[in-house]
């Protein structure tokens, strides 16, 4: 898979330790986040990640900031984007299979790494059941009209 990855400064070192899970697994990673702890402004982040997982070659992204909600929220506001916060593993296996999320965050400042790596290996081996599931989303993506 291709992947999108995007932080804010709470975020840097788990992004990095991320990164590195993911590619561990065998997908390709590309960084839209910051290297520094300089402040920065994560709904530019979020838009970034959320605009290149709808308009581009992207399978899915990953999100993360100091809780991941403010970045998801920011991720949201792009049509087409479903952005979910994930800390726990039942939550980002069931996002993807459920909602078929197609962006997952979480907050560095609430998980630590190994929680981090399970989430997103979660996440990564779910599948979206469609179905009824399937109707639901056609349901949010009528909100978005």
């Amino acid at each position: 898979m291709k992947i999108v990855i995007g932080n804010d400064h709470a975020a840097v070192e788990l992004k990095n330790e991320i990164m590195a899970y993911v590619q561990s697994l065998g997908h390709e990673v590309v960084n839209f986040g910051v290297d520094t702890n300089a402040s920065c402004n994560y709904p530019e982040i979020g838009a970034k990640v959320g605009h290149a997982v709808v308009e581009e070659d992207y399978d899915c992204g990953i999100l993360i900031c100091g809780t991941g909600v403010g970045i998801s929220i920011a991720a949201n506001k792009i049509h087409g984007v479903r952005a979910a916060v994930c800390s726990d593993v039942a939550t980002a296996r069931l996002v993807k299979q459920h909602n078929n999320a197609n962006i997952i965050a979480f907050g560095a400042r609430i998980v630590g790494s190994e929680l981090a790596k399970d989430i997103v290996k979660a996440y990564l081996e779910a599948e979206f059941e469609g179905g009824r599931h399937q109707t639901r989303i056609d349901m949010i993506h009528e909100l978005e009209r």
